[in-house]
This record gives C-alpha cells, structure tokens and sequence, in this order.
C-alpha cells in the first residue's frame, strides 16, 4: 500500500510510439493491483505518474501490461518500465527493449538476472516456462540447404517476428545505401558499354570515390609481393595462414628444382615457414556466367617470414596435384612478371570465394545466427546469460535473410559474378562445416594451432588475443555474479538445455568437432559464453571491416576468373586481362563492396549498447569495467597504428560492431 512513482520509456525509432492505451498492474509476491491511469506511450520520451495502491504488494516481481485498439493495432516499442514503491523505496527497473503488438497481456519480470536455483520459491518459474513456449512457437529451425548448419525457419523478411526486424533508422540506411549501390552500377554500365577493357589501368573507370587511404593504396602497390603476403596476416581474411610443421605432401617439385625444396626446408626448420592453402576449393563446380564457362583454382601458397616481419611469398601452386599427369607448376617470384603476376591474381581470387563463403557467411553470419536461435528457444529474458548475451544478437536474423534471398540466393549476387556461384558456393558451404571446430572459434585455441602467437607483425592475431581476453574477463565477472559453484552450473537446465542445442541441433551434431554438450563447470560456461560473443563482434569484425579496403580494387581480389588457371608461364598482358572479371562483373563486385563494407553509420561499437537489461549495482559494474577495458585497447591500438604506415583497425572496439549487423 502507498504511493508508487511510476515511469515509462518508449524508443526513439520512427513508429515506436503508439496511438493505442496502455494500461499497466504491479505484482508483487504478496498482491497484484491494476493501475487506474492509462497512457499513450510518445515516441522517444518518458511518461511519468504517480498512483496510489491500498493494496500491500510486498516485493515486486513483474509489471503486466496491455495495449487496447478499437479499430487500428498500432505497435509500441517499449524500453522499459521503472517503479519506485512509497517513501523512499529503491526504483525498480523491468526492461522490455521489444515491440508490444497485439491486446494480449505481457508480464516484464524485474531486471534482476536469476537462474532457476536462484528462483528457489520458485515465483518465476511459470513465466519462464510460458515465455519459452511461446518463443519455441516463433522462433524455429529452419534447413536453407541440406548438409549445412540450422538456421532459422521463414524464407522472407516478413516470416522474422517483429522484434527481429530492422529498426527504422537501420531499414532506411540500408536500403537506401542499396539504391545508391544500384544506381551508381547503373552508371558506370551506360558509360562504358562501348569501351574496350584492355590494360590494367582500365580497372579505375570503376574505381570511383568514397575510397579508403588503404583501398587506394592497395590499388597503387597491389602487385608488391610484400602487400600480398602482408594480405595473410592483416587482410580482410587472416584466417587462412598458418605456420608450416613440415612440407605439405601436395606440393610436388618438379626436376630442377631441388635448391627450391632445400631453401624450404631450411626455412620449415627455422620455424619461418607458413603456408595458406585453399584445397577446400579442389573439386568445387564453378559457375557458368551468361553461357560462359567461369574457373576455379585451389592454390597452396609458402611464405616465408623475413626478420623485419613481412611475409613474403617464395612458391605458388595452383592445383593439387593429380595421380597419372604432369606435377603443376610451381610459380615463383623470379619467374617473368605477368606469369608471377598472374598466380597471385588466382591465389587472391581464391582467398576472395573462401572469404566471403567460409569465413565471412559461414563462420560469422551463419554461426551467430544458431547461436540466436539457440538463446531465443532455450534462455528466458530472466536468465543472466540471456541478459548478458541478447545485446550481441540484434539484427542478425535480418541480415542473414537478406543474404540469402539477395547475395546466395538462385540468380543472386554469387549466381552473377562469382566463380563460385550457379551452386559451387554451397557445395562449398557444406565441405567447410567439417572444419568448424570449437577451438578454431577460440583464439587463445587458434592462434595457437595455426602458429600465429607472438608473431609481431600480425596485428589481427595480438588484437584477436586482446579482445577475447577482454571479453572473457566481462563474462566471467557476470557468471561469478550467479553461479557460486560449478555444482550450480551443472544443475542449471536452461544453460544446460542452451548449450546441447546450439552444438547437437543448430550445428548438427558438433561434439565430434570439439563443441560441449554440456557445461560442468564455470571456467567452460565463460569459455562458452565468450566464445559466442566474440564470433558475433571481434571475429565477425575482422573478416567483414576490410571488404572495402581490400576489394575494391578489383584485381587484387577478382570475383571470378573467366580462363583455366595456367599451366606454363608464358602469360601476357592480353592472357590476364582476359582472366580477370569482365567489366560488368567488376562494376558490380566495386557496388557490392562498398554497400557491404563501408562503415556503417547506424551502428553500436561492442559494449556500448544503450539497453540496461540487468539491474543492480554488481552487472553494472561489470559492464563499466569491460567499458573501460575496450577504451583503454582501442587508445593502444590507436597509438600504435599511428607508427605505422599500414595501420591495422578491424578489431580496434570504437570499430568493432555490437553483434553481426550487416
């Protein structure tokens, strides 16, 4: 009984407001009472008032709130709810974040994240177990193509429940930014129709403005051994190097070249041998393109490590090698400049298919999105780690719907312009789920399987290392918050539940790949819970910030190769700019990139989410530390980017996205 000061907060987007009344009850553990005033909740502001209640309510649990219409439904999106009980009681917060459609009846809990063993009277357990049949009825397993990971059922953007859909601001930049891409397309078509496309120099008709520093750098020294190499360590892919622990048995040395294979072994035993290989490539059907036959190569790449740490490449081969013909030839630098030239031009157009399809689609956008089925079925808004991880899973399910109905979709982008398009790209998509192990998604794990760790001039490597450990120490201060013990970890279903079916049904059965089923203790559920954070905002990052750096220039990273890969080396001018992608291709590759890649401006940096999803000092706490730890790694990152002449930014936090939003 007593006054109760009541506030409510309504979004800042477009239609976030409503025309409808809202009426709102309290619940507390020892009474309910329905408030008499009613509200039409204003978009972007605070609606404040003050209620008296004779009844005694006790503690509070959860505010009920319904939205009435007479003629028109009228969505509200709703921030939060805070209620501040008589005399000078604490303000109690029951956040929302969510539209509210419809004149059924939703109950808020208060903020406080619990566990089941923190429920012991068990006052949540109904609305937990409700609020997951209803979720597990919008949000189900969808099956894209057989043979992949699980993603989420409905085929178009309206098949999303609301809450998963582009906010205003977001939908018109995105589309917007979409035309601007079509329209300059356009442009450049009708321009150059009738102009011949004969000299590398023929590329910058396409190459128009709105360029980075390193995009134009790139195209000015793209064909430096040295920026190729550095590509490996610092590029928009640097998941595919790894350090060589003995020659790999495809890479066959045809007569005459035994001082190559010496020179590779003095290297493999001084530990400054890498290798990237893309033998994932190896029997994948590459595109037909307007009735013209598009190629496909699996290139193996040896570096070798120079004191002063560049990397730089010493052989290449294009194709592995087959049982009863000739060894394919080994290119190498000292070989004439075009045919050299030429080899690189396969190696980056196979790391660009390998990027976007294995590393960029598969291990980011695909990923994350069995990580958000996984919460929404499994997690109620109640639980820490949901509270903890659904800031990292916004506009996911969007994003990854418009890339499948727009990029890898039948007479999508892939089907127009890439040599792995017409089908070769889900082919890939289903060979590259073997290698979707659980430590290559932990970089403490990776980096040291792939003999990256102490590698100074990888900058991906050192900031991957930062970020995850910055991560690790967020999450851990939240799970010490609620899980005293691991006997408490154990005995929590819902985490249990979560995790078995992010690796049994999501991942289609991942234990064997490395993936737990079950989490028995707190040290896992951080390595766990991090783990999906960082693939959702440091490791999405790295493979999707250096799209426009890195390819814009299209011959650095050709979308499709339109003759065989060479089997001599007596390549010309007129025999590359034969290979490389014709003039449309380009032009629509340059379009994509820079829709996809440019910085967006509608964005959230890792950590700096605005939804207060926990109550209480300790979470918040926690967060402000791990506020302050990203800052203090991104003033580090910029100092030392300002020493040198290549600066590496993809994983610097002021950057790095909140979760997989584009």
């Amino acid at each position: 009984m007593g006054l109760y000061r009541i506030r409510v907060s309504t979004g800042a987007s477009l239609y976030a407001g409503s025309n409808n009344q809202v009426q709102l009850w309290l619940v507390g553990q020892h009474g309910e009472a329905a408030l008499g005033t009613r509200l039409w909740p204003a978009r972007g502001k605070e609606t404040e008032f003050k209620v008296e209640v004779p009844e005694y309510l006790g503690p509070l649990l959860f505010v009920k709130l319904r939205k009435r219409h007479l003629l028109k439904d009228d969505a509200w999106f709703c921030n939060w709810i805070s209620v501040q009980g008589p005399g000078a009681g604490d303000e109690v917060r029951f956040p929302c974040y969510r539209w509210v459609e419809g004149n059924g009846v939703l109950s808020l809990p208060e903020g406080t994240g619990r566990t089941v063993g923190e429920d012991p009277q068990g006052l949540f357990q109904k609305h937990r177990e409700e609020e997951l049949e209803e979720r597990r009825k919008l949000y189900r397993w969808g099956n894209w193509k057989d043979g992949l990971i699980l993603n989420m059922a409905g085929a178009k953007l309206y098949d999303l429940p609301v809450d998963e859909r582009f906010l205003e601001d977001k939908r018109v930049d995105f589309e917007v930014s979409l035309a601007k891409g079509l329209a300059d397309l356009a442009i450049k078509d009708s321009l150059n129709v009738l102009t011949c496309w004969k000299d590398l120099d023929d590329f910058n008709r396409i190459f128009w403005c709105g360029q980075s520093k390193l995009a134009e750098r790139v195209r000015d020294s793209w064909k430096e051994d040295a920026l190729f190499g550095y590509q490996f360590l610092n590029g928009a892919n640097p998941v595919v190097l790894r350090r060589s622990a003995h020659l790999p048995a495809r890479l066959v040395f045809p007569p005459g070249m035994e001082e190559l294979q010496a020179q590779l072994e003095k290297e493999l035993e001084g530990g400054t041998l890498f290798e990237a290989d893309f033998s994932l490539l190896d029997g994948i059907k590459a595109n037909v393109i307007l009735c013209s036959q598009q190629h496909l190569a699996a290139p193996l790449v040896m570096l070798k490590l120079q004191p002063d740490g560049k990397l730089l490449p010493m052989v290449i081969q294009l194709q592995l090698p087959r049982t009863g013909s000739p060894p394919p030839p080994l290119f190498l630098p000292t070989d004439p400049p075009m045919a050299w030239l030429l080899a690189k031009c396969w190696v980056r157009s196979s790391d660009f298919q390998l990027h976007e399809l294995q590393s960029h689609l598969l291990r980011g956008h695909l990923m994350a999105e069995v990580i958000v089925v996984a919460t929404m079925r499994c997690l109620p808004s109640i639980h820490p780690i949901f509270k903890l991880i659904i800031p990292h899973l916004r506009y996911t399910l969007e994003i990854n719907v418009r890339a499948r109905t727009g990029l890898v979709s039948d007479m999508g982008i892939f089907d127009q312009i890439m040599s792995t398009g017409g089908g070769g790209h889900v082919q890939l998509l289903k060979q590259a789920g073997a290698f979707l192990t659980y430590s290559s998604f932990c970089p403490p794990d990776d980096l040291a399987d792939r003999g990256l760790l102490g590698v100074k001039s990888s900058f991906y490597a050192q900031d991957a290392l930062r970020l995850w450990e910055i991560i690790y120490r967020y999450v851990e201060g939240i799970v010490s918050l609620h899980y005293k013990t691991d006997v408490a970890v154990k005995d929590d279903p819902e985490l249990q539940t979560w995790c078995r079916e992010i690796t049994e049904i999501g991942l289609q059965g991942a234990q064997d790949r490395g993936f737990p089923v079950s989490l028995q203790a707190r040290d896992q559920v951080c390595h766990f819970v991090t783990m999906c954070i960082f693939t959702c905002t440091g490791q999405h990052a790295s493979v999707h910030l250096g799209q426009l750096d890195w390819y814009s220039w299209v011959p650095n990273a050709p979308c499709t190769m339109r003759l065989p890969p060479p089997t001599t080396k007596d390549a010309t001018l007129e025999t590359v700019m034969a290979t490389l992608p014709n003039f449309h291709q380009a032009s629509l590759q340059m379009s994509i990139t820079w829709q996809l890649g440019r910085r967006q401006p509608v964005m959230v940096a890792v950590g700096q989410h605005e939804e207060e999803y926990f109550s209480g000092p300790e979470p918040k706490a926690v967060l402000k530390k791990f506020r302050e730890e990203l800052a203090a790694l991104d003033k580090e990152i910029e100092i030392r980017n300002a020493k040198l002449d290549m600066p590496y930014e993809y994983l610097r936090p002021s950057v790095v996205e909140n979760s997989v939003a584009i």
